[in-house]
């Protein structure tokens, strides 16, 4: 073992990095884990940049990874939240339609939500007006188990709590380079430093496929990544939305819509509409970084993607770049709200698998090679189901080892 530096090398410490290292601490005691994170600090990107919604599983077909894992995942997130004192709410939601053609959909998404054992309730406009007075809709259903959280809060306890168990996290850790032998993994940071393991973590996120390559892995897919703009609510115009509100999804196109948010904060978030970045991190249409944005426009499936979403990314381009556009958009749910209501906010970046035929991976992706496992494509809600994502994926890579998870879960 002297040849080794630790037994699993995790990279990524967003929540799912983060909640990975300490599931492994917590399912087999004394295996020696490292996180590598080219940040300064952890939660830096879609941890910290998402809306804070603990999603209860209702969009999410039965069977597939993102319903068993945010069923399960957002009681034992609330759970986790009260044991350590994060701030969070249990505050339900709404899911409008305001348009005729949206009923059938709605009703779609009953059925899908009592077939999860949800406590799904059917609206008419005036009960709307009771949990929501300004928020119009031909019908509504109200979702019990949606809460809020401050998801990078959760994550530096995570890290906490991994750090207590003994594993190490390091910043300003940028992978450059990944070697492979067999039983063995090395990676060499931007800084100098060479990390050797038995094993390998991608929990890289906006980067997960970069990764992949680097460790000569063939991923299948690319990260596209799709900004998603935020505005908040005039702190004095805050009071028409008492809690989370949502348009009926499209279920050709995996964003949820323009939807209102009250925070653990107390301000209203709302967004985010979902534009192409021109860069992994791009925040903002200043950003741009030639090569990332080179490799985006060279795949073969952003074009055939184009080509099938046009009309859905022409809408949101639209309301990217005309502050009444989405003005009107938030309308359709909340009248009352002027164009002067509405404040600019920080934005984030999801990062979105895309197939080479311009598929869009619209559930959790892990793959593996020799021991390595790759988490490819882990958008929303990956935030809500960290806890069994992570036990998930200690589990698959604690058996490439051979250990006998003895601990915790």
């Amino acid at each position: 073992m002297a040849a080794y530096d630790c037994d699993v090398l995790v990279i990524g410490a967003g929540i799912v990095g983060l909640s990975t290292a300490r599931a492994l601490t917590r399912a087999a005691p004394g295996t020696r884990v490292v996180v590598l994170e080219k940040e300064s600090g952890p939660a830096r990107h879609q941890t910290g940049r998402n809306s804070g919604v603990i999603h209860s599983g209702i969009y999410y077909p039965p069977g597939s990874l993102k319903a068993r894992f945010a069923l399960q995942g957002s009681a034992e997130m609330i759970k986790f939240c009260a044991e350590h004192g994060i701030p969070h709410d249990v505050t339900g939601k709404l899911i409008v339609a305001t348009d005729r053609g949206e009923l059938p959909r709605l009703h779609g998404l009953v059925q899908r939500g009592r077939a999860h054992g949800l406590p799904v309730r059917e609206l008419g406009p005036a009960q709307i007006a009771e949990y929501e007075p300004e928020v119009r809709g031909l019908a509504a259903i109200h979702v019990g188990t949606t809460g809020i959280c401050d998801f990078a809060a959760v994550a530096r306890q995570f890290a906490r709590q991994a750090e207590d168990a003994g594993a190490r996290v390091v910043y300003g850790a940028e992978v450059t380079a990944i070697g492979r032998r067999p039983g063995r993994v090395a990676v060499r940071t931007a800084a100098g430093p060479v990390y050797r393991a038995r094993a390998l973590v991608n929990c890289a996120g906006l980067h997960s496929d970069r990764i992949a390559r680097l460790a000569g892995d063939a991923p299948g897919m690319r990260i596209i990544p799709f900004r998603g703009e935020y505005v908040t609510l005039a702190p004095d115009r805050a009071g028409l939305v008492r809690g989370l509100v949502y348009p009926v999804p499209d279920p050709a196109f995996p964003f949820l819509g323009v939807h209102l948010t009250r925070g653990v904060d107390g301000a209203v978030h709302i967004g985010p509409n979902a534009v192409p970045a021109l860069a992994r991190e791009g925040y903002d249409w200043r950003t741009v970084r030639p090569s990332e944005l080179a490799g985006t426009l060279g795949y073969r499936g952003t074009w055939r993607l184009a080509r099938r979403h046009w009309r859905h990314g022409a809408g949101e381009l639209h309301r990217s770049l005309s502050h009444h556009a989405f003005t009107e958009a938030v309308r359709r749910l909340l009248p009352a709200v002027r164009e002067e209501d509405l404040r600019p906010a920080p934005a984030g970046v999801r990062a979105q698998a895309v197939l080479p035929d311009g598929t869009l991976v619209d559930d959790f992706l892990f793959t593996a090679s020799p021991g390595i496992v790759h988490v490819l494509n882990a958008p929303s809600p990956a935030a809500t189901a960290s806890l069994p994502i992570g036990r998930e994926v200690a589990r698959r890579v604690l058996g490439m080892l051979g250990v006998i998870r003895r601990g915790r879960g």
